[in-house]
């Protein structure tokens, strides 16, 4: 494995959104060197645990060398987050305070890339996460047809191209290499215009494809939300348009009351709001940041906190009452919310 120089992304400002604390239970679900990680086991000591996850193997070997002084309260899973609720059940590590999604691609994958990741190093185009996977970048790229992959690459790349670049990967097929795919992209569009470069975005929409990485996204949100504790913090980091979309119209639906179609004169969805948002701009790095940390300049970060239900207040004032008629409640292990839980249901 080859030398890289891993900078995590918006640490600080991660941490406070998480709201870590000492004895805390957190779940990184982009392990990648571990940089986010180190941090949270750093602030949620003494007694902190967190479960780590990433689909790429190599990342958890990395992770496990860097962690290594928190062994006892890390436990690092070689999987993909889509399973994040199986995982969480499987090693009996729910409900958490804070859970962390880091996305796109690491450091490790960039600066020691033979997989075809990045347009920067010559490589097999297999962009695949975990060699698990059977569908490779180069499988797409030369069995798909000419509308599929302007499909493909205008979808997930959201490239003005696409057409022009799916013709002429067809026309040059097989591609097999990461550095003849950029060849071809730069003769589709006539070579690099402003200051992205023309096969950035066609390797980004290859990559998400393989991966599954929207569709995934989304399932993982929904999951991570029902695994948080009352009051837990999710957060998210990420770094092109598409999947930030996903993460605020999922953070802003689930924060509201009712998500009936305007003019809908009643409410019949009966939805209730599950989180509550943080931040309702999205946070990004700062110039120092961005100067010392140039593939950060795209980040940003949401993050929402875990709110109770109306069908969960009922469950709760239950065991509310019962441990108020047992004379149990003085060991309650979060005070604030009892005492708000004492005010809520004292005057309904």
């Amino acid at each position: 494995m080859s030398t890289f120089v891993h900078i995590p992304v918006l640490v600080k400002e991660t941490i406070e959104a998480l709201a870590v604390q000492p004895g805390g239970r957190y779940i990184d679900c982009t392990l990648g060197a571990g940089g986010h990680a180190a941090a949270i086991l750093e602030h949620s000591s003494p007694g902190g645990q967190l479960l780590g996850i990433d689909a790429d193997p190599e990342a958890i070997k990395v992770a496990e060398a860097k962690l290594q002084a928190y062994s006892g309260s890390t436990l690092l899973i070689n999987e993909n987050f889509v399973n994040l609720r199986a995982i969480c059940i499987k090693y009996d590590f729910h409900p958490v305070h804070g859970i962390l999604f880091d996305l796109g691609l690491s450091s490790l994958q960039l600066d020691s890339d033979t997989r075809g990741f990045s347009f920067q190093h010559d490589a097999p185009l297999d962009m695949r996460l975990s060699p698990s996977q059977e569908i490779t970048a180069a499988d797409i790229i030369n069995t798909s047809s000419e509308a599929e992959l302007a499909h493909i690459i205008k979808t997930y790349g959201e490239e003005a191209y696409s057409h022009q670049i799916a013709h002429r990967i067809v026309k040059e097929r097989p591609i097999e290499a990461s550095l003849q795919l950029v060849r071809a992209i730069e003769r589709a569009v006539g070579g690099r215009k402003g200051r992205i470069h023309p096969a950035t975005k066609t390797f980004q929409a290859l990559r998400i494809a393989v991966n599954h990485e929207l569709e995934y996204l989304e399932a993982a949100l929904k999951q991570a939300i029902n695994l948080l504790g009352f009051e837990g913090r999710l957060v998210v980091i990420s770094y092109n348009s598409l999947e930030d979309r996903i993460v605020k119209q999922l953070t802003q639906r689930e924060s509201k009351d009712c998500i009936c179609p305007p003019g809908t004169p009643i409410c019949i969805c009966g939805h209730t709001a599950c989180l509550w948002l943080i931040n309702k701009r999205v946070i990004t790095p700062s110039p120092a940041e961005v100067k010392l940390n140039p593939r950060s300049r795209s980040a940003k970060l949401r993050a929402a906190e875990r709110i109770i239900t109306q069908d969960e207040s009922y469950k709760v004032a239950e065991k509310l009452n019962f441990l108020l008629a047992e004379g149990e409640a003085n060991g309650w292990r979060r005070p604030a919310l009892l005492k708000k839980l004492r005010m809520t249901f004292s005057l309904s």
